[in-house]
Order: structure tokens, then C-alpha cells, then sequence
């Protein structure tokens, strides 16, 4: 029977039907045309290349940025039966050579390849005698100069695609771009008449929080105590913090393990593999490890810093929830995180002689406006889904019921009165040549006797103790919701201040009444933890769920293979939702197909009925 893509689908990944976009794409690619697909993590990318790939003669090449991700994707489509190897600089001289040999025999349907291999010797020398039928580009938001994360290798892709005999299909695809990044994308990569496809950026199933702690290892601890048991990551800002936070959870009976490019490439590895193995459920990270996951069962990630633009933070934050089950984005944002993000974006190197003055200046002024987005995104108490997805171009309704300022019990005032004192404590600051951050700015209004308050004489302002009634949680919040609403507007470049913006003024001369939702007096801490816990109940019965965790463990170490490549948890609960007992029935599990099928199948469907003929305690539900 001829082989389709549906039945690819269903065959070597287990999914009786695409997910949006997915068909489009592929049927343009599988016609000979090119694509520029624009997904969201977890949507589902890399099935729009190697399905394809498995229906085209001749091979297909993957241009990937990390060698982790190109090793996990390759452990994977392995597992399912696809024939993959990757070329990289970790590997010895006898493995490289060998996968190039299986390249040549035409066994091989994907290669998978750093842009710096691309024009080596040995690899050009594949293209004399293997038919290059497809080259897809994976982050391909790194080709352009505008993108967050600009790499100057990937240029070398058209210089490779230039070298071929014969010009193969191009299908480019990132999780984030601007349409300056997609225009460039298809210049740079001279896509021919490309199908461009963006789909929704909404993940329903992930909730986004900010939260705006005093002690960010306290409600660190916090949240590691809600998501107990929980596979999670920890993005920091320096290897320094990075250390220092795995170092404090390890001490406090939190096992984890450090990944930043400051460790020998052992360290590395072993940690990255013992995370994806689930040896250990937390890794705190610098953004080294943001695009070298692919790990399906994380349930939550937390920033315990503000990235410096929303493009890293969606793409970072995104690496929760990939197996479309709940899972929690934190951000724990303070002002400091300003300063240090300032600091590196004064300091980077964009290691491109291509640019002239010019284009570096504007790139820097570039980021600090990312930056300033960043601010208003962590200053906001409205619904945080509807800003990511309005940043991204999206129309979003404006409360979606999951993220930390929708479930916040909160009470809609008009707050125009305490908002003309801030905006005029701004005012009067400035007047004296001076800028101040929010936090300054809160003492002044509350009255506050602090030193550096005094030898700045801002105690004879005639804002001094204007608010000295509003309790601080809620003049910091008021604060914040002038700064994301643009009343307000944080200097980035000048160490988190204060200026007002041109919109302010309608507000300080009574044109223009300000309501906002604050947050509700005296709300017990543990009132709000108990909101933020509430996860969606999928009702599986949790016995069967562990025990065929159980089974995929062990299977998954006798493969020498991360768990979740043998299953995924959404696999497992579907399971356990349905109660196989034959062949027929285990394929009818979603990301169940024929190889795994006939690999790993008998042990789980044993598994089953071994679970289904003992008597059973009331195990409850699971998270």
C-alpha cells in the first residue's frame, strides 16, 4: 500500500491526525515548494520536516543550532523506527565517519548538522554522490540580525544551499519572529514563493505568573513545594546565580543538577542526561540549555530573573508543557534584574563584522526596547496571556482565566486620584534633575525616613507621605500598572528610573479617569498558594499511571534513553484512560505507533492487566 502522510503519521509517530498547520505544510513541502513555518513550541515543528522526509527520495538535511537538541531528536526518531544520525563537533573521529558512511549507503532518511559543519570538506563531499532532496532550518530566526538570538554561522546556509548541484526544498522554522525576522528569513535563505504559516501562539495548557518576590529563593522554595515530585527547570541570568541556587536547593533536599557553558562538556552532558533521564526532576540553567531541550514531561519553568526580551522568555518558558499537559511558567521579577540585563546588553559583542556603527547602535537601541517590554510585561496585574499574545500580534480576550493576575482575588477601583500623586512625585523628582526607581519612588509617597531618601532631600518634596495611607502592596502595584499601561516609562539604560511619558498628562490635569483592579486587602499568602495549586484535574487513576512509569523506566534505561522518548506522560495517561488489552487497542493510543508498538507494547499492555486483576485502593486522582 502506498505510504501517505497520514499514514507516516500514524505509523512511525503513533497520531491519528495532524495538529493545526501541520498538513499544510508538509503538502507544499511533498509538492516541491518551500515553507517558513511560524509555531509555537511544543506545536509540533519538526513532524512538518520529518514526515516528509520519510515520503521523498534521496535525503534530507536538518540544520539544528545545539548539538543536545540534534542528539535528543535523533534518540527519538531512532526509537520510532526512523532512520537518523547527526554530525557534530563532540563526536569521535571513527562515529563521525561512520554516519557518514551510512549516509552514502542511503540508509539514512534525516542528517542532522550544525551550520559550521555545512561547508566543511567532508561534508560537501556527501553531495557528489547523496541527492539532497530537502534542507530544513530549524530556529531559523537565528539567520537574521534584527532576530533576539542572532547567530552569525547560520549565514553559511545559503553559501552551503549555493554549493549544491541541484537547489533542494527549503523549509524554514521558529518558534518566535517578527515580520522584519521573516522577511529576512526568506531574503537571506531565497525562499522561492514559500508557503508561510503562523499558527496561534496560545498555549492554553500553560499558566503564566509573575511574581514580584522581596526573597527570590523564598518563592523559589515555593513553588518546587507546589509542583512536588514535578520535572522543572530554573533559567538564571549568570553561571554565578546558576551555581549558587543549585548549590542552596541540594542543601535544602531539593536534588539538582547546574548546566551553563562555564562547565567542562562532561559536566554537561552528564547533568543534561540525568535531567532528561529523570535521575534528577530540577536543573537550574543559564539560557545555554534554551534551545537544547526537548524533554516532554517538564511541568514547570521558572526565570529567577527577567530575561531581556519576550521573544527568549516565550521560547524558555515554552519548554513546559510540550506534552499538552498542565504546566506553570514563573517569572520572579525584581528591578536588580534591570540593571544586570542593562549591564549585558552594554557589553555584548555581536562578533559580525558585517555590521557597520550604525546597525549595532540601532540592534543595541533594539534590545533595550525588548527590554522595556520585558518591564511592562512584569509590571502588569492584567491578564498576562492576552500581553504575551498581543506582543506576538494576536487578538486575545483580555482575561483567560489561567495566569497569576487572573486568578489573583482582586477589587476594581478608580485609583485617578492616587495615580495623579505618582505620576506627580515623577514629576517633582525630575524637576531637581534627579531619577528614581519604584522602589524610591514608594518611599517618598508612604513617607518613609530611609538614609538615602534623606541625603537626597527628597523629604521636602511636596509629594513626601501623599500615600502614606495605601499600604505598600498596593502603591507598588498601582506603580506597576502605571509603568505597563505607559504612564510610566522605566529608563532601561539608566538603571531601572522612573520618566513620565507624554501620556501622563491627560492623567495629571484630570482629562483622564484610571481604574484598575488591586489586589484585595490582607490576602492570606496561603489563600494564594491554594489558587495557584488548582491545576486541571485529568482524572487518570494514579496507581496505573506510576506503575507504567515504572515500566517505561526501566525500558528506557535498558535502551540508554530518556523516558520520555519511549513514551511520553500524555502516552501513559491515555493508557490509563483507555485500559488496552490487545495490539489493536494499544495502537489506538495517541503516540503509540507500529515500531514502538512492537518494541515496547507487550510490556506495557502486561502491565495493564496485571494492574486490572488485583484489587485496588483508593489511589484518588493525579495532580
Amino acid at each position: 500500500m502506498q505510504q501517505t502522510p497520514h499514514s507516516i503519521l500514524k505509523e512511525y509517530f503513533g497520531y491519528d491526525s495532524f495538529r493545526e498547520g501541520q498538513e499544510t505544510l508538509i503538502r507544499q513541502i511533498l509538492s516541491g515548494g518551500d515553507v517558513l513555518g511560524i509555531m509555537p513550541t511544543g506545536a509540533g515543528k519538526s513532524i512538518c520536516y520529518q514526515v516528509p522526509a520519510m515520503l521523498m527520495p534521496g535525503l534530507t538535511i536538518v540544520v539544528s543550532p545545539l548539538i543536545s537538541l540534534m542528539q535528543d531528536q535523533v534518540a527519538a526518531l531512532r526509537d520510532a523506527g526512523i532512520p537518523a544520525v547527526c554530525l557534530h563537533s563532540n563526536q569521535d573521529q571513527a562515529s563521525y565517519f561512520a554516519a557518514l558512511d551510512a549516509v552514502r549507503s542511503g540508509g539514512v532518511r534525516l542528517l542532522y548538522a550544525a551550520p559550521e559543519r555545512l561547508l566543511t570538506e567532508s561534508f560537501l563531499s556527501l553531495t557528489d554522490t547523496v541527492a539532497i532532496t530537502m534542507v530544513a532550518v530549524d530556529e531559523a530566526h537565528c539567520l537574521s540580525q534584527w532576530g533576539q538570538d542572532f547567530r552569525p554561522s547560520y549565514l553559511r546556509i545559503t553559501e552551503f544551499l549555493a554549493e549544491l548541484p541541484r537547489r533542494p526544498v527549503v523549509a524554514a522554522f521558529t518558534a518566535t519572529a517578527t515580520q522584519t525576522v521573516r522577511d529576512d528569513i526568506r531574503r537571506l535563505l531565497d525562499l522561492h514563493d514559500p508557503t508561510e504559516l503562523v499558527t496561534g501562539f496560545d498555549r492554553r495548557n500553560l499558566r503564566w505568573i509573575v511574581e514580584r518576590p522581596a526573597k527570590k529563593y523564598d518563592a523559589l522554595l515555593q513553588i518546587l513545594r507546589r509542583n512536588k515530585n514535578k520535572s522543572g527547570i530554573i533559567y538564571c541570568i549568570s553561571r554565578r546565580l546558576t551555581d549558587e541556587v543549585c548549590s542552596k536547593l541540594c542543601a535544602d533536599g531539593f536534588p539538582a543538577v547546574r548546566y551553563h557553558a562555564g562547565l567542562s562538556a562532561e559536566e554537561r552532558t552528564a547533568n543534561q542526561e540525568a535531567f532528561l533521564r529523570d535521575e534528577v526532576q530540577i536543573i537550574t540553567a543559564t539560557n545555554a540549555f534554551g534551545m537544547g531541550i526537548d524533554k516532554s514531561n517538564v511541568s514547570f519553568v521558572v526565570h529567577y530573573n527577567m530575561p531581556k526580551s519576550m521573544e527568549a522568555y516565550y521560547q524558555e518558558a515554552g519548554r513546559a508543557g510540550r506534552d499538552g499537559m498542565p504546566a506553570e511558567c514563573t517569572l520572579l521579577y525584581s528591578p536588580q534584574d534591570i540593571r544586570t540585563n542593562t549591564f549585558l546588553i552594554e557589553q555584548s559583542d555581536l562578533e559580525n563584522d558585517r555590521l557597520t556603527p550604525e546597525q549595532r547602535n540601532l540592534l543595541r537601541q533594539r534590545d533595550f526596547d525588548r527590554l522595556h517590554t520585558m518591564v511592562q510585561y512584569c509590571s502588569s496585574t492584567d491578564c498576562l496571556r492576552h500581553f504575551i499574545l498581543r506582543y506576538f500580534g494576536e487578538n486575545a480576550p483580555t482575561h483567560c482565566g489561567n495566569c497569576g493576575s487572573c486568578l489573583a482575588e482582586t477589587e476594581t477601583l478608580d485609583a485617578t486620584v492616587p495615580a495623579q500623586k505618582i505620576l506627580s512625585c515623577v514629576f517633582r523628582v525630575a524637576q531637581r534633575g534627579r531619577h528614581c526607581g519604584s522602589r524610591m519612588l514608594c518611599d517618598i509617597l508612604q513617607g518613609k525616613e530611609t538614609k538615602s531618601l534623606k541625603e537626597a532631600g527628597y523629604q521636602t518634596l511636596s509629594t513626601y507621605g501623599l500615600l502614606g495611607d495605601v499600604s505598600r502592596l498596593q502603591l507598588e502595584h498601582m506603580v506597576n500598572i502605571l509603568i505597563s499601561r505607559g504612564y510610566l516609562r522605566m529608563d532601561t539604560s539608566q538603571y531601572a528610573t522612573l520618566t513620565l511619558s507624554a501620556k501622563a498628562n491627560a492623567v495629571l490635569r484630570g482629562q483622564e479617569q484610571v481604574m484598575m483592579s488591586l489586589p484585595v486587602r490582607d490576602l492570606k499568602q496561603t489563600r494564594r498558594e491554594q489558587r495557584l495549586a488548582n491545576m486541571p484535574d485529568y482524572g487518570v487513576d494514579e496507581g496505573l499511571f506510576q506503575k507504567l512509569r515504572r515500566v517505561r523506566e526501566r525500558l528506557a534505561a535498558k535502551e540508554f534513553v530518556p523516558a520520555y522518548i519511549v513514551f511520553s506522560d500524555a502516552t501513559l495517561r491515555d493508557m490509563c484512560n483507555k485500559r488496552p488489552s490487545d495490539e489493536e487497542e494499544m495502537l489506538a493510543i495517541s503516540g503509540v505507533g507500529k515500531y514502538k508498538m512492537d518494541k515496547y507494547g507487550e510490556a506495557f499492555l502486561e502491565a495493564i492487566a496485571e494492574y486490572g486483576s488485583q484489587p485496588q485502593e483508593d489511589t484518588g486522582t493525579a495532580m
